[in-house]
């Protein structure tokens, strides 16, 4: 009979042995610094569930959040393809594109990004300003639809790389692959323990499917709940499953038959009138986030961290054996002061640009 430690020993063997593989078929640009923190959240705790939370908002000190990881990824195939432009699409106050615009110009691209408008907050006028300071051109279209128009000539060009809305393709995806390899050695070090839940944003779908395939691959038993935040929610889950699909043939070939169904949810009860608006429930979160030295934001992490809370809840009235919940916070907290340090003043951006601050 196999001992614990044997079955340890060869588990580790395993995740190492993957780890490697992965390593060696998927090049990437070391852009973060990594393990990121796992902390607990004793004082949201409830009896019988513990909440968690992966630190992905230090990623990076020039800017966090999970942009980061995807973008290694991204970069490696831009230089690989012979690219010196970036070409991207975001809404006006996008941290993706102000983390493509970062780290693109830091690996010597030129980034370009269509913008379409979102509701305006301070938060988002200061990220388009921190973009524009350095460097991204940016073309202003009205709605998505209008992206095409804009986007489309330019990505075709042989010196151009297109990087989807959020990073979020199989490339990009395979940044969350990774992670969740990296939440696995956490683990198995006894740094938390094993998740049965970890919740994280739901917006273009890229770190949730990462995040999915990952799981099954390292052998963790923990679930996947995404926190739809943006529209069409059909659409956001249609890609979600899709992409997670792309990776596990990536990583892994022929996965076993109901894989997706038993490691990935999706809830849609957070996202209040849709993209970038507040919710009552998003400012509670908010609030109860605060003392924990979490800063969350109202269009990503503020909806995701209410239904991490409402899911400990849930577990802990539920009764039953302990549960542990792991909130995945991609928003970066690197402070924008720096990053503003020569921006134009709002008024002073284009007009056009302006404008899609609805």
């Amino acid at each position: 009979m196999e001992t614990r430690d044997g079955a340890d020993a060869k588990s580790a063997l395993a995740r190492t042995s993957f780890q490697e593989g992965f390593a060696r078929k998927t090049p990437k640009i070391a852009l973060g610094t990594y393990p990121t923190l796992l902390e607990p959240l004793t004082q949201l705790s409830r009896g019988g569930c513990s909440l968690w939370v992966k630190r992905d908002d230090q990623t990076s000190l020039l800017y966090g959040g999970n942009k980061v990881r995807k973008l290694e990824y991204l970069l490696a195939e831009a230089r690989r393809r012979g690219a010196t432009r970036l070409v991207t699409i975001g809404a006006v106050g996008s941290h993706h594109v102000l983390a493509t615009t970062l780290f693109g110009a830091r690996e010597g691209f030129t980034v370009e990004a269509a913008l379409v408008p979102q509701p305006r907050t301070d938060h988002a006028a200061q990220v388009v300003r921190a973009g524009l300071a350095r460097g991204l051109h940016a073309m202003p279209a009205r709605g998505y639809l209008g992206v095409a128009m804009r986007v489309i000539p330019r990505a075709l060009a042989k010196d151009a790389y297109f990087v989807t809305v959020g990073g979020s393709n199989l490339v990009g995806s395979l940044g969350y692959v990774a992670a969740a390899h990296e939440l696995a050695k956490q683990v198995h070090n006894g740094d938390m323990p094993e998740p049965d839940l970890v919740v994280v944003a739901l917006g273009s779908g890229g770190t949730v499917a990462g995040l999915t395939a990952g799981f099954e691959t390292a052998g963790l038993r923990t679930r996947v709940l995404g926190v739809t935040v943006a529209e069409p929610p059909w659409m956001i889950a249609w890609r979600a499953r899709r992409l997670a699909r792309a990776c596990m043939k990536r990583v892994r070939g022929t996965p076993p038959r109901g894989w997706l169904d038993a490691r990935l949810a999706i809830d849609g009860r957070w996202l209040g009138r849709g993209y970038g608006h507040a919710t009552e429930a998003g400012d509670a979160a908010t609030r109860a986030a605060a003392p924990c030295g979490l800063t969350l934001d109202p269009t990503y992490t503020a909806k995701t961290f209410a239904a991490a809370l409402d899911r400990v809840n849930a577990f802990a009235e539920a009764g039953g054996p302990p549960k542990t919940v792991l909130y995945w916070h991609t928003l970066s907290s690197a402070p924008l002061a720096p990053l503003l340090a020569g921006a134009p003043g709002e008024d002073a951006i284009d007009p056009k640009v302006r404008r899609l601050l609805a």
